[in-house]
């Protein structure tokens, strides 16, 4: 038996606070904090737009910790103080019951007559594990990583985020995206993970137009795409891309050619 050298994924515990407020602890990369802070405060929920976040200030605690403060305007840090005083249980526990279900499965807000994103050409999805590869520069130094990207109307791949997580690595990619200034509602952001509800979620509230995963969506994440008019698809390893939304489900073939 030989020791191994392999270079790990790091790991450790980043708190986040809104102006002094503790509000969580993910376990994440500590690489992007500041993309990761942007984007987490959009797709939670915590603020309507990146204007409302004044400052993030970032800072090593230990070892294993990284702290990263929020500061917010006035308005959004009295909305936060609200919401949580009316989700507060009456324990530690944390949320229950219908407290719980009823913040997981909020109704989202959208815009009335809002039309559905283009879906992306055949080509742009052409050898979307190779744009991963191609990206994922933390991937080839440590290892086992999630990664998202965002690719504009050309087909340009213009960010890459990655995480040990895979709500991290979007969250991080979301916030990039909206500090960079690229409208998410065309062209498409991917994801090499399994794509689920709360992932759909923050795409939605970002207002992103496609969202693509390698692996199969569940079946509450296409529910929830169609509603809202989210293009949700999957690119498997071999074959065409699948649509899952919008409806009706369209042949792979029928993906916009023409752009």
């Amino acid at each position: 038996m030989r020791k191994d050298t392999q270079a790990l994924a790091v790991e450790c515990a980043v708190a986040l606070s809104f102006n002094g407020l503790n509000y969580a602890v993910m376990m994440a990369t500590p690489e992007n904090l500041e993309d990761f802070a942007v984007g987490f405060s959009l797709s939670a929920g915590i603020v309507s737009g990146a204007a409302q976040i004044l400052d993030v200030e970032v800072t090593t605690g230990d070892e294993d910790s990284m702290l990263v403060d929020i500061t917010l305007n006035q308005r959004a840090l009295h909305e936060l103080k609200q919401s949580r005083r009316n989700l507060a249980g009456t324990s530690g526990c944390g949320l229950c019951g219908m407290e719980a279900l009823e913040q997981a499965l909020a109704p989202l807000a959208v815009v009335s007559g809002q039309d559905t994103a283009a879906l992306p050409p055949v080509s742009q999805l052409q050898d979307l594990r190779g744009r991963f590869q191609q990206a994922q520069q933390y991937r080839k130094r440590r290892g086992a990583m999630h990664a998202a990207l965002f690719v504009d109307a050309c087909g340009t791949t213009k960010l890459c985020r990655e995480d040990i997580g895979r709500h991290n690595a979007l969250d991080k990619l979301l916030g990039a995206c909206v500090r960079s200034g690229f409208n998410l509602a065309e062209g498409f952001v991917a994801l090499t993970s399994r794509c689920s509800l709360e992932l759909v979620q923050k795409a939605l509230r970002l207002k992103v137009g496609t969202l693509i995963s390698l692996s199969s969506p569940s079946d509450i994440s296409v529910r929830w795409a169609q509603k809202y008019q989210l293009n949700l698809l999957h690119q498997p390893a071999q074959g065409p891309a699948r649509i899952y939304s919008p409806l009706p489900l369209l042949n792979p073939s029928e993906l916009n050619p023409s752009r």
